[in-house]
């Protein structure tokens, strides 16, 4: 826990410390909403922070959103945030500022879409897992999170890069959400942990596996044979210490940067899911906008997607290298089939009325 604590002070550091700069977003439609994330090193993060453009001075009637992360800034999800703050403060000459709150100081990410999409106004904007909008009007986004639906990152990419991506972040706006998806971008594979050794699928058997009450993530952990637990992300560290859970599953640097290693050092590389991200922003904040700011967020989406997509793969490796120093078992998976064949059923549970999309996000491979 103490070295837990220390990441979060780190975080807060490099929080105080980055420079600003700007970017800009993408245009909507009329009338129109979107669980994972990566880790990089803070060295990596502290650099990138210090080789940002000098600071836009913020304009006398400048915009102030807030922004909210559940991970800590030396995530690759976290780097793509600051990367997201820099583009917009500089593309809108400082008259939009963002206020990036990270290490989930403004809760969960239910708590901050049950915040977001209740109206309240305290929080503007956040990255959240591109499958969080299920039950708040993504059911399209939901796809996205089904075991083993992308084959690799390049596919990912492919959807990203595609109209059908944009068609599912308006999603939510156009359902009355309260909210639109601004960009995609990924956390790398998400992978699971445990506190006892595992040797492959059979070992799962009848394991306490942490959940968010995903419905998706709960046949996935039934298909395995072992049971969902629902535990907030806040509380697992605890929860894998205590014995609450067995284990649980998160892509590689939020592993890392979490300290999960240290209660749970057994890792398997199934890649059950890609971490697919996307930051969102509320409508009220969106309205506040001006056209020309609007098209500067849109504009710094794409720069912090194509940065996230530069970035995601290389960090995820280095950590993937300082865990194996650190440690931790580390169990490759040859053949994902067993994998495949224990979650069929979840599939087709879950595309029921959404089989033409799924099978175009397929046949992107």
């Amino acid at each position: 826990m103490k070295k837990r604590f220390l990441s979060v002070l780190m975080s807060a550091a490099t929080v105080l410390s980055m420079t600003a700069c700007g970017v800009s977003a993408p245009e909507t439609p009329a009338a129109t909403e979107a669980p994972a994330a990566t880790e990089a090193p803070a060295e990596t993060a502290d650099a990138t922070a210090a080789e940002a453009p000098a600071a836009t001075e913020p304009a006398a009637d400048a915009i102030t959103l807030v922004m909210a992360e559940v991970n800590p800034l030396d995530t690759i999800v976290g780097m793509t945030d600051q990367k997201f703050k820099e583009e917009v403060e500089a593309r809108t000459n400082g008259s939009v500022i963002i206020d990036l709150q990270a290490s989930g100081v403004l809760g969960s990410e239910n708590d901050v879409l049950d915040s977001m999409l209740g109206g309240g106004g305290t929080i503007d904007i956040s990255r959240i897992s591109a499958f969080a909008l299920t039950s708040y009007g993504g059911q399209k986004s939901m796809l996205l999170s089904l075991p083993y639906i992308f084959t690799s990152r390049e596919h990912f990419w492919n959807f990203a890069d595609s109209d059908l991506a944009q068609e599912f972040l308006l999603e939510p706006s156009e359902n009355g959400s309260g909210v639109r998806g601004l960009f995609y971008g990924e956390e790398g594979f998400r992978h699971f942990f445990t506190k006892n050794e595992i040797t492959g699928i059979e070992s799962f058997k009848g394991m306490k596996l942490r959940v968010s009450n995903d419905p998706i993530m709960n046949g996935l952990v039934e298909g395995l044979g072992a049971s969902p637990t629902v535990v907030s992300f806040g509380e697992l560290y605890s929860a894998l210490q205590t014995g609450v859970v067995d284990g649980a599953e998160q892509p590689i640097a939020n592993y890392k940067s979490n300290a999960f290693n240290e209660v749970a050092p057994y890792l398997i590389l199934d890649g059950h899911t890609l971490g697919a991200i996307q930051v969102i922003i509320t409508d009220d904040a969106w309205n506040k906008l001006s056209a020309e700011q609007q098209e500067a967020v849109v504009e710094a989406g794409k720069a912090a997607s194509e940065y996230n997509r530069s970035i995601s793969e290389e960090k995820e490796n280095e950590v993937l290298e300082q865990l194996k120093a650190d440690g931790v078992n580390i169990v490759e998976v040859d053949d994902v089939t067993p994998w495949q064949e224990a979650v069929k059923s979840v599939i087709a549970d879950n595309i029921k009325g959404l089989e033409d999309y799924y099978n175009q996000i397929v046949a992107m491979e």
